[in-house]
């Protein structure tokens, strides 16, 4: 395992019957990083980081973790990896400490359980069955529990999901303080909006491959094929050829009262002067950024039902 690295994955394949979930996915995780693993439902991103927990034996292919085999060292991954899985749930009268405590004692060095209250914000509701507990509150807790045992990496696995805005926002401020803390995390979604803001690098996952592997930006540049200007004129050009002719233009269309223009990364410079040079100010210009949708699109062929 290369020094750097503290998860490896070489060419995992994993089938259940005729249905293939992974197909020789390869990356691999540096300590101290939020790493992203991105893909619709379906992809094959929840049996990627299940292999890696040592939750699915590989049909083929290696995973190690701290140079260790999730599957054959089960005991000294146990207290390297804290899991949060995507259909994790307790039982309705359980309450917090509780979950905490009996948690705690799975491990021989685990956090202080009223530490770990205190950090996520769930003091206040410590003795509140878990039924009763809100959607936000019972992911922090998720959270807890993944990290009682004092890992070194935590799988935190589609943990926004059926959040509202605002929890989601608090939980991702969250998970940037426990990898400031010290722990990596392998972060699993099919929010586009979230592996953007979270990640330091992203593996984009699609029908089982890992299409891509990056940091969001170097994604996003890669994808950036054509830039898209949107604006209005004071005066009607004498024809749309004015702008078509520009070598920077790809394309002049019309959306009512405004016209768009799509071309290559000279194209802001080239419109704008081409009007000037006409005597016309272009009025309410908007250009739109790449995004990670606009990357999946490029990079998978199709579009993804995840970005919001």
């Amino acid at each position: 395992m290369p020094e750097n690295d503290l998860v490896v994955v070489e060419s995992l394949h994993k089938a259940y019957g005729a249905t293939v979930a992974v197909d020789d996915v390869s990356l691999t995780v540096r300590p101290g990083e939020i790493f992203g693993i991105l893909g619709p439902n379906g992809a094959g991103k929840t049996t990627t980081v299940e292999s890696i927990a040592g939750l699915r034996t590989p049909d083929r292919g290696t995973v190690r973790v701290a140079g260790l085999d999730p599957h054959r060292r089960r005991t000294e991954i146990t207290s390297l990896i804290g899991v949060q899985l995507q259909a994790s749930e307790l039982p309705d009268k359980i309450r917090p400490l509780e979950a905490l405590r009996l948690y705690a004692s799975f491990y021989p060095a685990p956090r202080d359980p009223a530490d770990l209250l205190e950090q996520l914000g769930l003091t206040k509701v410590k003795d509140t069955p878990f039924a009763k507990l809100s959607g936000g509150q019972k992911q922090r807790l998720s959270i807890a529990l993944a990290l009682i045992g004092n890992p070194r990496l935590a799988i935190l696995d589609e943990l926004t999901t059926g959040l509202d805005p605002q929890a989601r926002r608090d939980t991702w401020e969250l998970v940037r303080q426990i990898r400031d803390a010290g722990v990596t995390i392998v972060l699993v979604t099919h929010f586009m909006e979230e592996a953007e803001y979270l990640c330091d690098r992203i593996a984009i996952i699609d029908n089982g491959r890992v299409v891509a592997l990056d940091t969001p930006a170097g994604l996003v540049a890669a994808a950036r094929s054509e830039q898209r200007l949107s604006f209005r004129l004071p005066a009607e050009l004498p024809d749309d050829s004015v702008l078509t002719a520009l070598p920077a233009v790809h394309t002049v269309s019309r959306d009512q009262d405004r016209i768009i223009v799509t071309g290559n990364d000279d194209v802001l410079v080239a419109v704008v002067t081409e009007l000037a040079g006409r005597g016309l100010a272009p009025i309410d210009l908007q250009t739109e950024r790449t995004t990670l949708d606009d990357a999946f699109l490029a990079l998978a062929g199709r579009n993804f039902e995840g970005a919001q």
